[in-house]
């Protein structure tokens, strides 16, 4: 530590980062009562993608207070619509055909202002929610003395004593990676590369609000509408994939998005903001462990999943809201901890699970033809829908639909079991390649 560093601060909670998950956390914890210093290495409003929010987001939006300015910030969003051989060329999955209680939209936001805005919360709820604020070491002495070691971007060092550690880090996933919990998904992998436009067309009428979702030989593609007619586009693409990308980045996006003909028709006449391109790198990966005595993972530093569902910002505040509960049990009764900890992180996987069974399949034949021609015989369209809106965790009728979908998809896959061994055998080494064109989390080009 720096000489000049000044006395080590005392805190109930220290929550890291200042995403969704962590403004989650330390607004919740802090209206429970406890001392809450809450750390972001940038400085608010930064830029993040996943501007998708769910149906079932809305809930915890509402619980948290701050539902009536996500609306005045967001684009109203009635479902998600993906390629079909009809006349309109696309299906509406209506978010307000789910069997479970998931609310009937959702919205698509600007995550920077969305962020800022729950960070802001936070504060108002009474965190000490601090910004510019790097955690550069988190060393635990005991199960409820952790030192955490600080620098602020004005170069100045310090040191804070926290009973509870909880990470929300984001990608940089501090805890995980230190403590060697982090591991790549040895089943799925993907890349993306994106930009925000003005003038692409819009889905008529009610649709307007629609997340599209398209298909290409090597991935799959988004169209999110966002405020003051942006439109966010980019294509999730198989790693070899983007290894390919040569010269200018820009050429390489757009080349890539007039592989599908649908989207770029919606796109042809519209104009890239600032000619601003970005690429991340592999995205999933998950911990060997959520939690530990005095220290929980939840958001990206737990686990991510590939976001053709938009699942990020809702497994976020999802895991962020219960895990303040097990923090909160935690400190005032430790004998229970590590039950709520083993029961936390199976509720976590199970939701996971449940998207990633259609995260893998999604761009194998089987998958794209339920997607492209629904039935909803049994009503496993609309748990489908119901899926799509992140109800994944407490709704029987929802779940054993999920399972039956499951059943239904193994005998349509023996029917086409050539093409969907070929797609497995490539996903699974798609898995194994690495791609290191986006190594940090963000590159502009």
């Amino acid at each position: 530590m720096d000489a000049l560093a000044t006395a080590t601060e005392l805190c109930d909670v220290a929550v890291i980062g200042g995403g969704p998950a962590g403004s989650t956390a330390a607004a919740l914890l802090a209206r429970r009562g406890y001392t809450v210093i809450a750390l972001e290495k940038a400085r608010h409003p930064r830029f993040h993608i996943g501007e998708s929010l769910l149906p079932m987001n809305l809930p915890i939006l509402e619980r948290l207070g701050v539902l009536d300015k996500v609306r005045t910030l967001g684009v109203f969003k009635p479902g998600a619509d993906f390629e079909a051989d009809n006349e309109r060329g696309y299906n509406t999955y209506e978010f307000s055909r789910a069997i479970g209680k998931s609310p009937p939209h959702a919205y698509q936001v600007w995550r920077q202002d969305f962020d800022k805005m729950l960070y802001d919360h936070a504060r108002g709820c009474g965190a000490d929610a601090r910004e510019g604020h790097e955690v550069l070491a988190v060393e635990q002495i005991d199960p409820r003395e952790s030192q955490l070691d600080i620098r602020t971007d004005d170069g100045r060092n310090y040191r804070i004593q926290a009973r509870y550690v909880v990470d929300a880090s984001g990608r940089d996933a501090m805890l995980s990676s230190r403590l060697r919990l982090r591991r790549k998904n040895d089943q799925h992998q993907s890349a993306a590369i994106f930009g925000h436009f003005r003038g692409a067309e819009r889905r008529a009428g009610v649709d307007a609000g629609n997340i599209s979702i398209y298909s290409f030989e090597h991935g799959w593609m988004w169209m999110i509408p966002l405020p003051d007619g942006v439109m966010s586009v980019g294509a999730v693409c198989r790693p070899d994939y983007l290894k390919q990308r040569k010269g200018k980045t820009l050429e390489f996006l757009f080349d890539t998005l007039k592989r599908n003909a649908a989207l770029w028709r919606r796109l042809e006449h519209a104009t890239l903001i600032d000619d601003e391109v970005r690429v991340t790198g592999n995205y999933s990966y998950d911990s060997t462990r959520m939690g530990g005595p005095g220290w929980v993972l939840v958001g990206d530093a737990f686990a991510f999943l590939d976001p053709v569902f938009s699942s990020g910002v809702y497994l976020a505040m999802s895991g962020a809201e219960q895990a303040a509960a097990v923090v909160d049990v935690s400190l005032r009764e430790p004998a229970r901890e590590a039950a709520l900890l083993r029961k936390l992180e199976k509720r976590q996987r199970a939701g996971m699970a449940r998207f990633s069974f259609f995260i893998y399949r999604f761009n194998g034949p089987v998958m794209q033809q339920m997607f492209r021609s629904p039935k909803n015989t049994w009503q496993l369209e609309q748990g489908v829908i119901s899926m799509l809106a992140g109800d994944l965790f407490d709704t029987p009728k929802v779940l054993w639909r999920l399972k039956l979908f499951k059943l239904v998809y193994a005998i349509l896959g023996l029917s086409e079991w050539r093409r969907w061994r070929a797609e497995h055998k490539y996903r699974l080494a798609q898995a194994r390649s690495q791609f290191t064109g986006g190594t940090t989390p963000l590159d502009k080009v």
